[in-house]
């Protein structure tokens, strides 16, 4: 279960944090430049719950708060006002390969990245060849992740990420990831954990992918919930929005 109570997120766009002397020139003679604003609310008075096992889709144009939205319930953000509650183990899927080291090989990044997510050396010996097996990179494991296309990274980091059924999946737009061979199975992996009664949050652009996946949808534009509801419902209204604008 996930409950967000009253949530906003500020961040300061640090204008005024640049001291060399090419910017303390500036001030000085921009006065306007001085008073400009330097924040800006990515979220505003965000509330809503989400039960166990409901699978809820977020969608919005570019900015409109669903990555900020996402790492705010991961955890990665500690919200600026308001409160957010998770009950259950999180496995967030946002920037997949995020917390790889890129000097490092595959095989090292898997413990690596597992240890960040948790996973104790132990288990991880013991889900060390199927990681490898469903990342497809068993030719590759002792080659430096730097030499990775973005695509490989992203498998790898799948695999490490959905190794074990988490209670509760925060997902950014990752079905996209890989060839399309490696979409269809990391698809029906994400279809097995949904079945399996884990609780979803996935943000994607494609409303296809949300109404297949999502039994209900949230709505953001510009930091605040224009709709929370029934999936087709909610999709028809941003449609509809995004084709008179």
């Amino acid at each position: 279960m996930i409950k967000i109570k009253n949530v906003s997120m500020k961040f300061n766009l640090g204008i005024e944090n640049d001291n060399s002397l090419k910017m303390m020139f500036i001030r000085f003679f921009n006065f306007k430049k001085r008073k400009k604003q330097e924040y800006f609310w990515a979220l505003k008075d965000i509330d809503f719950n989400i039960e166990k096992g409901e699978v809820v889709g977020v969608i919005g144009i570019n900015g409109a708060g669903k990555s900020t939205l996402l790492k705010v319930v991961s955890g990665v953000y500690k919200p600026t006002t308001g409160e957010v509650i998770v009950n259950g183990k999180i496995s967030p899927m946002i920037e997949l390969g995020a917390g790889f080291d890129a000097d490092l090989t595959a095989r090292e990044n898997i413990y690596l990245n597992g240890a960040i997510l948790g996973y104790d050396k132990e288990f991880l010996d013991e889900k060390f060849n199927e990681i490898v097996q469903f990342a497809e990179v068993k030719e590759f494991l002792d080659v430096p992740v730097k030499n990775f296309s973005s695509g490989m990274v992203a498998k790898l980091a799948f695999s490490i990420s959905t190794i074990v059924n988490p209670q509760v999946l925060i997902v950014d737009e990752i079905l996209s990831v890989g060839d399309l061979k490696f979409q269809e199975k990391s698809k029906n992996k994400m279809m097995s954990m949904i079945t399996g009664g884990t609780t979803v949050l996935y943000v994607s652009h494609s409303l296809e992918a949300i109404k297949n996946l999502c039994s209900k949808v949230i709505w953001l534009d510009h930091g605040k919930i224009v709709m929370f509801g029934e999936t087709n419902e909610v999709c028809e209204a941003y449609y509809k929005s995004q084709q008179e604008s």
